[in-house]
């Protein structure tokens, strides 16, 4: 709340304007609100003395007084048992990214967290009326839920893949080419016995999972069951389902010859699995992760991944969310993404 002088202050500027202006206070404030009451002209003339004068609208009092909300809800569900942090690279980078953009767009971000096993519980953020929007960072393995959402009517854009018999919008990279981009990759490398690390639960993790099943097809390689694992994104998890993975691997000698990691978060940790193993990456192993984290670029030896377009995501996702506002139904929109090669993957660096 501003305090008595702050608000005498802004009466005061008003006041000036209105005499600089030649027009009433009132007229002065139904301007600078927007108010169709004023001409284009007279507005104009208000706007330019405002800035002049250094005077600002109380954006906040503004929308409460107009009974307006511009609140949007971005939420980041969570597995009750793992409980992964915020913290995460990922995570960070997306909630970075939604944060400038609906900065860009004059809206104002609730962060929330929801278990991952009642995505529907987001709801009561807009049956409240706490948020006029929602976007929510990931599908996890709920599908039926998020269309129960989009059915009642809630505005909700979603970070994931497209599915089928899907009523939602999402907004995403193209897994699907990720997977086999990163798998080409390593079979171009002469790879050939190519773990795939990740819960295939997931739908973006399940799409990369066909990806890679695609391009292994295509090269003539056999599909082998036993080298698809499944991994956790939360750390210490995922760090207990590695160690598991490369114990079988003796000093110098592993079952496989490469790792496609669906996190880079993953990719990192096998990393340092691999390296506590006595095997070499990229030289015995080599390594591909996925999302492209700032992170991935100073790993030891730095990560080769799939880069996601979160910069441009967040855009993506807040121009998705105000058009289903405004009532206009919006198709899933898929995304680009790349391979950025690095010294994980590559033997010889001067091919690459």
């Amino acid at each position: 709340m501003p305090s008595d002088s702050q608000a005498d202050r802004r009466r005061l500027q008003m006041a000036d304007i209105a005499r600089l202006a030649g027009v009433s206070v009132s007229t002065v404030s139904r301007a600078l609100n927007g108010s169709p009451l004023v001409n284009d002209e007279t507005k104009q003339r208000i706007g330019e003395l405002a800035r002049s004068l250094k005077y600002t609208i109380n954006q906040s009092a503004k929308n409460l007084r107009l009974q307006r909300n511009q609140t949007i809800a971005v939420v980041v569900p969570y597995e009750a048992q793992s409980r992964q942090h915020i913290s995460d690279p990922f995570f960070l980078s997306m909630v970075g990214s939604l944060a400038d953009a609906l900065t860009d767009r004059g809206y104002d971000m609730l962060l929330s967290r929801v278990d991952a096993e009642a995505l529907d519980s987001v709801s009561s953020l807009y049956d409240s009326g706490r948020a006029i929007g929602i976007v929510l960072i990931g599908q996890w393995r709920h599908h039926d839920q998020l269309n129960a959402l989009a059915a009642r009517g809630v505005p909700v854009v979603v970070w994931g893949g497209q599915l089928p018999q899907q009523l939602y919008c999402t907004v995403g990279g193209d897994n699907l080419l990720g997977g086999r981009l990163a798998t080409e990759h390593l079979l171009q490398e002469g790879r050939r016995r190519i773990l795939f690390l990740g819960d295939a639960q997931l739908p973006e993790v399940a799409l990369r999972l066909a990806g890679y099943r695609q391009a292994l097809a295509d090269a003539g390689v056999p599909y082998d069951e036993s080298r698809v694992r499944k991994v956790p994104f939360e750390e210490h998890d995922a760090e207990l389902a590695i160690a598991r993975q490369v114990a079988s691997a003796h000093e110098g000698r592993a079952d496989f010859d490469a790792v496609f990691a669906s996190s880079d978060l993953i990719a990192i940790l096998v990393m340092r699995a691999l390296r506590r193993r006595g095997l070499r990456v990229p030289e015995d192993v080599a390594v591909v992760g996925y999302d492209n984290v700032a992170l991935a670029a100073y790993a030891d030896p730095p990560l080769t991944t799939v880069h996601q377009p979160v910069s441009q995501a967040g855009v993506e996702l807040v121009d998705a969310l105000i058009h289903l506002m405004d009532g206009t139904p919006q198709l899933p929109r898929v995304m680009p993404v790349e391979l950025v090669l690095r010294l994980s993957s590559v033997v010889d660096p001067v091919s690459a």
